[in-house]
């Protein structure tokens, strides 16, 4: 029997990502969408005409027998409250990123899933983007040697502020775009070679009339003396490498982004043809000078997520992310901020 699925949101997170992946999971059926907004009701009932459109949270609440998992798709700042009242009817959760707006607020989650015996479970899809699986297998066949610089970046051209919640500088709302991009940044960094051991930041508001962060460099030292270097911006009229990653024997350079998002929004699934293939033009280079050649990508993957997610509810695999993984990205963007304000490194072993 499939297992049915509530999605709590129904904007871009929740209509581009979201419900298409689930829809897209063998397995998964998107049961109920709860979404207040007439527009987004009715894209709702076109797109997914035996999905059920609730106007509340509360009607899912009253309801909670008929699902078998919660994804939580609402602003930031509704994250921990909507999750903590599904665990407390019952139902497992996905959450998207950031889980919290605070690590503080993502451990109290952490104590109540494990009270509950139900996972939280964070959307970290970019784990699945197809670059970032292509430098996992180069970092891991040893094709590069011993890895020494990973440099990352989430690098956009978007010089006029548009309003919303992203771009609040209100803590709760956890607003800006190390919040935003840099979850994904530090989270893949954090994947690859594990928990900082110092962090430093340079965390500025660049564009005029922006509240919140628009411009972020984060550097991580890791065990062992992998760096990485990680770059988000709204402030970048022309693009670094998406991945530069250094290494003793080779590296490995790669441009452009994941062409998934890309694809989702143009109304395209898994299940069609070619979802998450890369054109061998956008393939990125391996090697040292005069020894190079071109690397392909390996397939973006974000339905794989949610493939399992299914296996962890019917008891099969662990989390695909851990709410244990999200912690560790706050905690790292919590000392990015510190880092930033006191313009020194923050030593996490002793924080």
């Amino acid at each position: 029997m499939d297992l049915r699925v509530a999605l709590i949101g129904y904007g871009t997170g929740g209509s581009v990502f979201h419900a298409p992946l689930i829809s897209s999971v063998p397995g998964l059926r998107l049961a109920a969408v709860v979404t207040g907004n007439p527009e987004r009701a009715r894209a709702v009932a076109e797109r997914y005409p035996e999905t059920s459109v609730l106007g509340s949270p509360d009607r899912l609440w009253e309801a909670s027998g008929g699902y078998d998992l919660v994804v939580v798709a609402a602003p930031n700042r509704q994250h921990v409250p909507l999750a903590r009242t599904a665990l407390t009817s019952g139902l497992p959760v996905v959450v998207d990123k950031p889980v919290a707006a605070t690590a503080a607020d993502a451990r109290s989650l952490a104590a109540l899933s494990a009270v509950r015996g139900l996972p939280v479970i964070p959307f970290h899809n970019r784990r699945w983007d197809g670059d970032y699986r292509t430098v996992w297998r180069l970092a891991g066949s040893g094709t590069l040697g011993d890895v020494l610089r990973f440099e990352s970046r989430f690098e956009r051209w978007r010089p006029e502020v548009k309003a919303g919640w992203k771009e609040s500088a209100d803590p709760r709302d956890a607003g800006g775009i190390l919040y935003d991009l840099g979850s994904h940044l530090i989270d893949q960094a954090i994947a690859l070679f594990g928990r900082p051991e110092r962090v430093f930041a340079e965390i500025d508001t660049r564009r005029r009339g922006a509240a919140a962060p628009d411009d972020v460099f984060v550097a991580l030292e890791h065990r062992g003396g992998v760096r990485s270097h990680l770059w988000a911006s709204a402030t970048a009229a022309q693009l670094g490498p998406r991945f530069r990653v250094l290494g003793s024997r080779a590296s490995y350079t790669v441009s452009g982004m994941d062409g998934q998002e890309d694809s989702l929004r143009a109304g395209l699934t898994p299940r069609d043809p070619g979802y998450g293939i890369a054109p061998p033009e956008s393939y990125g280079r391996v090697g040292a000078p005069g020894d190079d050649r071109a690397e392909a990508t390996a397939p973006g993957a974000y339905h794989e997520f949610y493939a399992g997610v299914a296996r962890t509810l019917r008891g099969e695999a662990p989390p695909p992310v851990t709410l244990t993984d999200a912690i560790a990205s706050l905690e790292v963007i919590e000392a990015a901020l510190r880092s930033a304000r006191e313009g020194t490194v923050i030593d996490t072993r002793t924080h």
